[in-house]
């Protein structure tokens, strides 16, 4: 596939995965679109899917070879895809991910950031929290 081909299908991704639609984003796939491929800013659609609560695409996504603690880098979009979804308190689409080998303790912005449970913890979303705790994720240390 020539290059203004994956151009073309990696753009046509993100719209589907904007859209929510999971079998749009399918047939892109099938078709030859990267699951994988940041935009031009570095954005990824697996991190573009979490942020946005689109568990049906991220399954889709994941199940077509999309790494699930791949760091998004695009402006505004920083960081991993499990971290975006806990940050929302988008609680299925962290279940998926948790499901294809999310690490529940990978600090973002290359291991210097925040996990997800801390992110789903200051964001007022305890049963997001409640489901990174039960997949490993570590209590952070009480100062005393």
């Amino acid at each position: 596939m020539n290059e203004r081909k994956r151009k073309k299908y990696s753009r046509r991704l993100f719209e589907a995965v904007l859209d929510g639609d999971a079998s749009r984003v399918r047939a892109l796939l099938r078709a030859g679109a990267d699951p994988g491929r940041p935009d031009r800013e570095g954005t990824t659609p697996l991190y573009e899917a979490s942020v946005n609560g689109r568990t049906g695409v991220a399954r889709v996504l994941l199940r077509a070879g999309a790494a699930p603690d791949a760091e998004s880098a695009g402006l505004g979009a920083e960081g991993t895809p499990l971290c975006a979804a806990a940050c929302w308190g988008h609680t299925a689409t962290v279940r998926e991910l948790l499901a294809h080998g999310a690490d529940p303790n990978l600090r973002e912005e290359h291991g210097t950031g925040r996990t997800p449970l801390e992110w789903a913890r200051d964001g007022g979303h305890p049963g997001t929290a409640d489901v990174l705790v039960a997949a490993g994720a570590a209590l952070p240390a009480r100062s005393g």
